[in-house]
């Protein structure tokens, strides 16, 4: 079975149903879980926010990026952990959060990614995307889609 899970989160109500499902699929088969969600990156200041002087530093960036990712992440973990399965956390700074699933998937040494489907169609997939598709497509780590 599996030992390692990847959950990646972006702190929604069904990201939070895929947590839930991932602890417990965790908890029956005596597996590790890694909690995982993506930050955008810096992006370099335009000309209004230089003129309206409202230019984050990168530190400033990292910071909140951080604190963010700390707000999604602890929660969770705080779940994972009361129901008995051992969690650790990470995130990572990406415009592309379904890479860095997949990296972090690889990089934490994870044999399970378990994630949610947010089930967009037509227009809202095509104008938002789906990360779940991106993984799906492009990872060689099995996938689990809670939905």
């Amino acid at each position: 079975m599996y030992k390692h899970i990847l959950i990646p989160t972006d702190g929604s109500e069904t990201a939070d149903k895929a947590v839930e499902s991932g602890i417990e699929f965790a908890r029956t088969s005596n597996a590790k879980v890694t909690l995982f969600t993506a930050v955008p990156e810096y992006r370099v200041p335009g000309e209004a926010q230089i003129m309206g002087r409202h230019v984050p530093s990168i530190p400033d960036h990292e910071r909140i990026s951080r604190e963010k990712a700390e707000g999604i992440l602890q929660p969770a973990a705080e779940r994972v952990r009361a129901a008995g399965v051992s969690c650790d956390t990470a995130f990572a700074q990406s415009d592309h959060p379904y890479q860095a699933i997949i990296e972090a998937a690889e990089r934490h040494g994870c044999d399970l990614i378990l994630m949610s489907s947010h089930g967009r169609h037509g227009v809202a997939e095509l104008w938002y995307g789906s990360e779940t598709r991106g993984v799906l497509t492009h990872s060689r780590i099995p996938t689990l889609v809670y939905r």
